[in-house]
């Protein structure tokens, strides 16, 4: 049992010089919509959309378990406008191993991002039981939660964006939503069985065999901007998902932030959890990736610290064993369970290794640094986040400033350079971000 502070003998100690902080802001282009229910209805408007709308129909309206910009608001418009063409909407959630595995549990999870009976105004139903509507070629059974799969019509909300563990034509979106989403913890776990190097083949063939046997409408996909705000809201008929998905797809990769160096000393990050990736911070991000993934991308991070777990993620800390550091009070916040009933189903474990501990902030930070090996800790290359989906304001470390100078098209300088702020108890200053000027 780990104890509530660790006592360890560290050769020299952990007082070790941090280098200064600068804030700077990255410059990103990107669109932004401003009326979400506007948007909604129009797309409702559309011929090939609202025909498919039946008066009386029973609606499963499927939403997941990302923290996705708008989405209480989205789900709200989607169902309203489904009322107003005389269907009967509710909502499930679509999501796998989610909310520790229990529909209570998953019900919990929608609610944390508004997503409830009296913010929709239409019932939410959940259940992890499934029923096995059609088999792939290898004999594989299919499965789709049971609420949906005795409505008499499906309607899935995502957001479309690059996966964390695989490369396809499709990835995290619609398709992955209609074929893992809506196969709670059974299917789920069923598929990635076949190893997730199979998913951009597997899932849209998974996908398929849903639409073939039940009333799927359309999905409802979103993309997302480089400030993490809603770029595009578009309704795909269901027909339609295989071609135009992966258009979508392409655009957010286009409009995804980076940390644009190729290489940095120490990453340190303030929160991560399951609404803020799949992965808890996104290896699209950081680089870096579970043992068992192939994975080759920019920056090359030397040394991962993760100070903290979000409330959302509700003690869920899969994808904690890609960090090499974390603080007790992030250990203190993992629910086991939760953790293990994600990343069980994912089939890679190391996915839930528990990194270094350290008691305070700024042990796990000093630790970090101390550990760079040929780097002096005042020359050390830190760059800190709040997460790995906010990165239009960001903090560097001072050795790095020259590289913002030559680079003054992509980052511009807001605060700094300012030594790390701790508190009495070894706690980090948060991270404040200014409003971007989207506006700007």
């Amino acid at each position: 049992m780990i104890p509530d502070r660790i006592e360890v003998n560290i050769a020299g100690g952990l007082e070790v010089p941090l280098p200064r902080m600068l804030t700077v802001r990255q410059k990103f282009e990107a669109d932004r919509l401003t009326d979400i229910a506007g948007t909604v209805a129009l797309e409702f408007q559309r011929p090939e959309v609202r025909n498919r709308v039946k008066p009386g129909q029973v609606v499963a309206v499927g939403c997941g378990s990302r923290g996705i910009a708008n989405i209480g608001e989205i789900a709200k418009a989607v169902v309203h406008e489904l009322g107003a063409l005389g269907a009967q909407p509710f909502i499930f959630p679509c999501m796998g191993s989610h909310g520790a595995a229990t529909a209570e549990g998953q019900k919990k999870v929608l609610a944390s991002y508004g997503i409830t009976e009296a913010a929709t105004g239409c019932p939410v139903r959940a259940t992890m039981d499934t029923v096995v509507v059609g088999h792939l070629e290898d004999g594989t059974p299919v499965h789709m939660d049971r609420f949906a799969a005795e409505a008499e019509a499906i309607v899935v909300i995502n957001r479309i964006k690059p996966h964390t563990a695989f490369r396809g034509a499709t990835e995290s979106g619609l398709t992955k939503m209609l074929a893992i989403g809506i196969g709670k913890i059974v299917g789920a776990s069923t598929y990635h069985a076949h190893g997730m190097d199979l998913f951009p083949d597997l899932l849209p063939r998974i996908r398929d065999v849903n639409l073939r046997a039940r009333n799927v409408l359309f999905g409802v996909g979103i993309v997302e901007n480089a400030y993490d705000e809603t770029a595009l809201i578009e309704i795909i008929p269901a027909e339609r998902l295989a071609t135009r998905e992966p258009d979508l797809q392409a655009m957010a990769k286009r409009m995804m932030p980076q940390l644009p160096f190729d290489e940095i000393d120490v990453l340190i990050i303030d929160e991560m959890g399951k609404n803020i990736s799949g992965a808890g911070f996104d290896p699209n991000i950081t680089g870096r990736n579970r043992r068992a993934v192939q994975w080759a991308a920019k920056p090359l991070v030397k040394k991962i610290v993760v100070l903290g777990l979000t409330r959302e993620s509700m003690g869920n800390a899969t994808g904690v064993g890609s960090a090499d550091v974390i603080t007790m009070r992030l250990y203190r916040e993992l629910d086991v369970p939760s953790t293990y009933a994600n990343i069980i189903t994912s089939c890679n474990l190391d996915g839930a290794g528990i990194p270094m501990i350290m008691n305070t902030d700024r042990e796990a930070i000093q630790l970090a640094v101390k550990t760079v090996v040929r780097v002096k800790p005042q020359d050390c290359r830190i760059v800190r986040i709040r997460n790995t989906l906010q990165l239009a304001e960001i903090q560097v470390s001072e050795p790095m400033l020259e590289e913002l100078r030559q680079r003054r098209d992509r980052f511009q300088t807001v605060a700094g350079p300012a030594p790390f702020s701790f508190d009495a108890n070894g706690a980090l200053a948060p991270l404040t971000l200014t409003p971007h000027a989207a506006a700007a």
